[in-house]
């Protein structure tokens, strides 16, 4: 493996590389504004459509599932034949979908919209990860990678905030449906500048060009195998506990795909995944931190929107409110950290998950302590301290984990990495919404109900975030020692 600044994409000016990365941070934005802001809306859409707590839970986990199918065979197409092409492709079925989901009839046709958005949205991601490595180098590409932090930070957080005043603006009826619409001129504008300026030329592969239909279809089997039963639990009585038989599925067609993987490349031939990126320190832990950073978060937002707005009985624009202090604190220090982190590597991928676990607990506890009128309030409190904390972990973790991967695999190994935090979104919101509404289910769904349900959701999110500081710390203490970052 090489360094991957060796093969930085030649030739364009300072003004056209930060012009393209716009466009591509803009998508990326509008991608996981779709995960955050649907939390809010789903209430008002069990309200407005009669849905049940499957199809809810697949408009929220179902997006995960479907973006996390993709992620790697559209990462593979873009890196060996055009990632501006897929990145079209990607951008105009996320516009389509979004149009379908607007206008759905019933529960059972926004389950599909929010199929087809996540099957959009795996083709496009890939090739914004892949353009960002084709288009810097150095300690420019750690400064590309704050910005995208800190965007990808403020979407996060200002989702649920977004949300709540497209509904309020839109009536308790209708109002979610502004949540896809606004997606509509947004997708197409982005479109036209994309068709404009994203780089139509790239360094490809050397060698074997052809794509593994085997592999691909392999690899799909297994992520469909392990996120499915996830994306099933919803905590329920009506759970079948025959969905974990999904697993066994995963453990077969996971070694199947190994097994397959291997010979081929043994054959000469290239593989979906190259399996030697994860003989790389960098590439391995960060995919690794990514994963279980990503468990826990859109989970801790979603049991946290739920609690204010269902069980405190706060309005959508206060729910979402909470969360304007995380994004702002988040865009200042992913910005701050992507400048820094050559400097300082992986230490500041560990003192930002410890401080996003010190804000979200101090969220837990004024949740469930402090007086009725003063939660929303303490809850940002809360938020500011793990904004900060958060800053520190996505943008400088994206640059290492990517700093040795050669940029003609960028595609594809960031789409490994998004494999990893889409399982992950899909595991977490699984664990943790099951157990809310597993605890809610037997104490009763009055005030005293709502705080211990919320309390154990939480627990399980930061147990799972206690994941993500252990890999950091040991990243920090053994596996990246002494190693260059760029």
């Amino acid at each position: 493996m090489t360094d991957s600044s060796a093969h930085a994409s030649p030739g364009h000016s300072d003004r056209a590389k930060w012009e393209a990365f716009a466009v591509c941070v803009t998508v990326a934005a509008l991608t996981i504004l779709d995960i955050s802001k649907i939390n809010v809306g789903i209430p008002p859409i069990e309200a407005s459509l009669n849905g049940g707590p499957t199809e809810l839970q697949l408009i929220v986990a179902g997006y995960a599932l479907a973006f996390g199918l993709l992620l790697v065979p559209a990462g593979r197409l873009g890196d060996l034949r055009s990632r501006k092409a897929m990145f079209i492709i990607g951008l105009s079925a996320f516009t389509f979908a979004s149009l379908w989901c607007a206008l759905a009839p019933n529960i059972e046709m926004l389950v599909v919209g929010r199929l087809l958005q996540g099957v959009a949205a795996g083709i496009q991601m890939p090739q914004v990860l892949g353009l960002i490595q084709q288009l810097f180098v150095g300690p420019e590409r750690g400064r590309a990678f704050g910005v995208f932090g800190a965007i990808i930070g403020i979407s996060t957080a200002i989702g649920p905030t977004l949300g709540g005043v497209l509904i309020a603006a839109g009536g308790p009826e209708n109002g979610w449906r502004l949540l896809f619409w606004m997606n509509v001129p947004l997708g197409v504008l982005a479109l036209l500048l994309a068709i404009k300026l994203l780089p139509a030329v790239q360094l490809k592969p050397q060698g074997d060009r052809s794509l593994d239909l085997v592999g691909i279809g392999l690899l799909g089997a297994t992520v469909f195998c392990l996120m499915l039963p996830f994306v099933l639990t919803t905590g329920g009585p009506s759970d079948d506990p025959a969905r974990w038989w999904w697993l066994v599925g995963f453990a077969v067609f996971g070694s199947l795909f190994t097994y397959w993987e291997l010979a081929y490349r043994r054959r000469g031939k290239s593989p979906v995944i190259d399996f030697r990126l994860f003989r790389l320190a960098t590439f391995r832990n960060g995919t690794l931190i990514a994963t279980a950073y990503f468990s826990a978060m859109p989970a801790s937002f979603l049991l946290t929107v739920l609690y204010v707005q269902q069980g405190l009985g706060f309005s959508p624009v206060i729910a979402g409110m909470v969360s304007i202090p995380f994004a702002l604190t988040s865009a200042f220090t992913s910005w701050w950290s992507g400048r820094r982190v050559e400097q300082y590597g992986p230490k500041l991928v560990a003192v930002g998950v410890a401080g996003v676990f010190v804000g979200f607990s101090i969220v837990v506890i004024a949740g469930v302590l402090v007086p009725h009128d003063l939660v929303p309030w303490a809850i940002a409190c809360g938020m500011t301290l793990g904004g900060l904390g958060a800053g520190c972990v996505i943008s400088p973790n994206q640059t290492i984990t990517l700093s040795q991967v050669p940029v003609v695999q960028g595609g594809v190994a960031g789409s490994v990495g998004q494999v990893g935090q889409r399982v992950g979104t899909a595991i977490g919101v699984a664990v943790a919404a099951s157990t809310f509404y597993a605890v809610l289910a037997g104490t009763g769904a009055d005030a005293a109900g709502f705080r211990s349900a919320y309390a154990s959701g939480m627990a399980a999110a930061l147990g799972i975030l206690l994941v993500a500081a252990v890999f950091a710390i040991a990243d920090v203490r053994i596996l990246r020692r002494d190693r260059p970052i760029a």
